[in-house]
Order: C-alpha cells, then sequence, then structure tokens
C-alpha cells in the first residue's frame, strides 16, 4: 500500500513539473511582431498640361438681362401689306399721282412699270408708306380710279419672332464680354488665336441677329402696297389718238418703194445669172427640136 502511495506521488510531481515547464516556456516566447509597412515614395506630379477654353456659360448677370426684353403680351409689331387693281381713266398719269402720294405721306416708290399702248396699255408699281399712315393710303389709292377690280390686305404678327431673336442677342452679347474676359486671363498664343476664332464666330453671329431684328423693324414700321393699273373699258376712245392721215400715206408709199426694189433685185440676179440659165435652157430646145427631127422621116415612111 505504501510502494502504490509512493509511485501515485512521483506521478503527479512528474505531471506538476511537465506543466510548470510548458506554462514556463509560452511565457518565455517573444510574441511575433508585424513587419512595417513601407512607406511608399511620393511619385513625380505631373505638370497640368494647358486646357482649351470652354465656351462661356450664360451667368446670373446674363439671365438678368433677359428680363428687360419686352413681352409677347406688350406692343405687337405687325407687318402690314396690301394689293389693290384700279380701273383709271389714265394709267401714266395715275401711276405719278400714286408716286407723289408715298412721297407726300413720308414714304417711297419701290419699283414701277409700264408696258403696252393705248387700250392694251397696264401699270405696276410698288410704294411703301408709314403703318400710321396704311388705311389713308388706301382710301386715296381707291379716290383715283374710276373703279376698283380687287383689294387684298395681309397682316403677320412677328412678335415672337423680334422677342426670340432679342433673347438669342443678349446671350450671343453676354458670351462676347465672357469670351473678352478669357482672351485678356490667356497666357499663350495657341490660347489667344482659339478664343480669337471663337469670339469671332459670337460677332458673326450677333451682326446676323441685328439685320434681322433691323428687317423686322423696318418692315413693319414701313408697309408695301402694290397697285395694278389698268384703264377703263368704256374710256377707249373711238379714233386712236395717234392715227394720223400723213402717216398712213408715208406708210403706203414705203409699201410701194419696198415692192419695187424686191423687183429690181430679182431683175439683177437673173440678169447675172442669164448665161448659165441661157445655156441651161438652149441644151433642152435644141435636144427638143432634134428629136422632132429623127421622128419626121418615120412618120413619112
Amino acid at each position: 500500500m505504501r510502494k502504490l502511495l509512493v509511485v501515485t506521488g512521483i506521478v503527479l510531481l512528474l505531471a506538476a513539473l511537465l506543466v510548470l515547464i510548458s506554462c514556463a516556456k509560452a511565457t518565455s516566447a517573444p510574441f511575433p511582431t508585424p513587419a512595417p509597412t513601407p512607406t511608399p515614395t511620393p511619385s513625380p506630379v505631373p505638370r497640368p498640361a494647358p486646357t482649351v477654353p470652354l465656351p462661356p456659360q450664360v451667368g446670373k448677370g446674363s439671365q438678368e438681362s433677359l428680363a428687360d426684353l419686352p413681352t409677347v403680351t406688350g406692343d405687337r409689331i405687325i407687318i402690314r401689306t396690301g394689293n389693290i387693281s384700279l380701273s383709271v381713266k389714265d394709267v401714266v398719269d395715275t401711276r405719278d399721282k400714286i408716286a407723289q402720294l408715298a412721297v407726300r405721306i413720308d414714304g417711297y416708290v419701290v419699283s414701277s412699270s409700264i408696258f403696252g399702248r393705248e387700250e392694251g396699255m397696264r401699270g405696276n408699281i410698288a410704294i411703301r408708306v408709314p403703318d400710321k399712315s396704311f388705311d389713308q393710303a388706301l382710301v386715296e389709292l381707291r379716290s383715283l380710279a374710276v373703279r376698283v377690280e380687287s383689294e387684298r390686305t395681309n397682316s403677320q404678327d412677328v412678335t415672337e419672332q423680334y422677342v426670340d431673336l432679342g433673347a438669342r442677342l443678349k446671350v450671343a452679347e453676354a458670351t462676347e464680354s465672357q469670351y473678352m474676359a478669357l482672351l485678356d486671363k490667356a497666357k499663350t498664343v495657341e490660347e489667344t488665336l482659339k478664343i480669337y476664332d471663337a469670339l469671332s464666330q459670337v460677332r458673326r453671329e450677333i451682326e446676323q441677329i441685328k439685320g434681322q431684328m433691323q428687317f423686322l423693324e423696318r418692315t413693319s414700321s414701313m408697309s408695301l402696297i402694290e397697285v395694278q393699273l389698268q384703264p377703263v373699258a368704256t374710256a377707249r376712245p373711238l379714233v386712236s389718238s395717234r392715227w394720223s392721215a400723213w402717216e398712213t400715206l408715208k406708210a403706203a408709199v414705203r409699201g410701194v418703194v419696198i415692192a419695187g426694189q424686191w423687183l429690181v433685185n430679182i431683175s439683177i440676179w437673173a440678169l447675172i445669172f442669164l448665161p448659165v440659165w441661157g445655156t441651161i435652157l438652149g441644151i433642152i430646145v435644141w435636144q427638143l427640136r432634134r428629136g422632132k427631127r429623127h421622128k419626121l422621116p418615120n412618120v413619112a415612111d
């Protein structure tokens, strides 16, 4: 019994020693330290390349300037035109009176033409008059006619088109200002040339818009009236005012002289070609006579 206890004690002692040794090794072993993180070396930063200036955007100031444009609900911009056909006693005289009428009401003649003669004479005249005098001009034109054959008027509202052009003009002018600012800040010749090219395009657009707006302003302030003139049928004279007995006699004598010249010309040509025609006719006559001589003996037999 005593031996069993001794052996058990020795085994427990050895087990305790083993546990102590293992714990001592665990505490004495150094913990692994993480490898130090390599610090990245800074790469050289490239120099920024010169950028081409982009088309500028319309800023707040340009948007505020658009508010200054006239609204469609305000004064309208109307282009009025008229066309009237008149029967008159004297086409030329009426044409002159219409031209005087245009000048008297601060207008002008656009075009004028006269064609034909006597009862076939016709005339066309186009005038521009101030829009405020448009109705007055039509009234005075009617008073110059014996009869009004036809009359037509037309009105075209171009207010929205004019307002749209005005808005485009504001934007283009704001763009021009911003390009001018960029031009002052340009550092290279290449940038200066590119900005100047874009600036030239904007300026051309501005000139085109201004031209269209001025055209609408002129055509709306000066109305166009086209007039066709023709003589009155009942006013034709029985005998033409240009008829003359002396002129008729001279025309008849002229005809006789022309006929005589024609006959003389034929005679001269026939005389010059007489040897040719005479020879040909002589041969023909000789052949005919020769044929008759050969036939006579046969008849005698």
